[in-house]
């Protein structure tokens, strides 16, 4: 297939929308199919990636930079700017079979429309969950307004996935269609035990301490904040990895944690395997890739029971889940684990294994069927519509 991939976000700046972006292109170049990518220019340097901006290529397929300004509030984040016609222009000189659209907002918007008027089906995969940031950053009035373009956009797109039932559940409420299930993979030679590092545990805590591990961006939708309620736990050190713009607030509020700054390839998957707990505040995830991760790493983990998490933790087996907003109760499940280490291992092993079958490969191989099945949807989308305009 020839297909288009229009992201929202892309290198160099790493999240989660990055790196699923990247994980199927590769899978795609494994198979033989061909692609253009569509994402924001950026250029800058900075803590989060040796490169100072878009490349040209990635996984040897060409990328087409569109002109973009730093969002407020994350400099390192870009919005496309450019028209819709500008994006038509691009695909239908590619002339792809399918367009995939990763987190749409902005640019993916422009693509949805762009390939309306082309008649092209477009995959959209709702992976952020945008309108709850508005709330975390002062703007409460604009929910509603988000939320109902998101559901303008999805409404446009031929087919819809999500990573969770959370989200499906989000979704169908807006009365939103076609919507499926697609989940994400988890690289099992980066997040394995056996990664666990003796040398990062005694970086992290030189006087033996149990390691409670955050990792992500230190930004208001993380609430990386609520783990001030751990920061004294006897015997325990925090370790928050990532980097943001509330970095050196989130120092002063947790000031005995270690900051370990952005980490990513082997030296991400020594950090989250040298853990013994892992922990996840944001309330504000579709999926929280970050969960799967340590529990590929056989790493137990205590997450907020909101969004994502509620599909990725068995609470009693392989974590637990806290009430959304009871920061005690965060505490007591924390306490409850890693004070037992019978308990914590336990869970460990149940978490390693709760995950061993989702491999990128297997989940890209779904991918590819739901591209399928966009492209015959919209083949009898048009053929009806080709029928209803004969019989005017």
């Amino acid at each position: 297939m020839r297909i288009a991939v229009v992201a929202e976000s892309f290198l160099p700046h790493m999240n989660g929308v990055t790196n699923s972006v990247i994980r199927v292109l590769r899978h795609l170049r494994s198979q033989g199919h061909d692609v253009l990518v569509i994402a924001p220019a950026q250029s800058w340097s900075g803590p989060l990636l040796d490169a100072e901006s878009t490349p040209e290529e990635v996984e040897g397929f060409p990328v087409v930079k569109l002109p973009a300004l730093p969002l407020n509030g994350y400099p390192n984040v870009r919005v496309a700017a450019g028209t819709v016609s500008r994006v038509r222009r691009i695909l239908a000189g590619f002339s792809p079979d399918v367009v995939h659209v990763a987190s749409p907002f902005v640019l993916g918007w422009r693509a949805i429309q762009a390939a309306q008027q082309l008649g092209l089906p477009t995959i959209s995969i709702y992976q952020t969950e945008i309108p709850a940031y508005a709330g975390r950053y002062g703007l409460p009035w604009l929910e509603d307004v988000l939320w109902s373009h998101v559901k303008l956009m999805h409404d446009s797109s031929t087919v819809n996935l999500v990573p969770s039932s959370y989200s499906m559940r989000q979704l169908r409420d807006l009365g939103i269609r076609r919507v499926h299930y697609w989940r994400r993979g988890v690289d099992q030679e980066q997040f394995n035990p056996s990664r666990r590092s003796e040398e990062f545990r005694a970086k992290a805590a030189p006087n033996g301490e149990k390691l409670i591990g955050f990792v992500g961006r230190l930004a208001a939708e993380k609430q990386v904040a609520d783990l001030a309620v751990l920061d004294d736990l006897p015997g325990t050190r925090l370790v928050i990895v990532g980097s943001g713009p509330l970095k050196d607030e989130l120092r002063a509020k947790l000031p005995n944690a270690y900051f370990a700054g952005f980490l990513g390839g082997n030296d991400l998957g020594e950090a989250v395997a040298s853990f013994d707990l892992f922990v996840h505040p944001g309330e504000a995830e579709t999926f929280c890739q970050t969960i799967q991760e340590a529990m590929s790493a056989r790493v137990p983990v205590v997450a907020v029971g909101r969004g994502g998490p509620l599909d990725l933790v068995d609470s009693s087996r392989t974590g637990w889940l806290y009430k959304p907003g009871d920061l005690e109760d965060l505490r007591s499940r924390v306490q409850d684990l890693i004070y037992d280490d019978v308990k914590r291992e336990a869970f460990a092993v149940a978490a390693h294994e709760s995950v061993a079958g989702r491999t990128w490969e297997a989940i890209c191989d779904q991918l590819i069927a739901h591209y399928e099945r966009a492209i015959q949807v919209k083949s009898r989308h048009l053929h009806t519509e080709a029928l209803s305009w004969m019989g005017r």
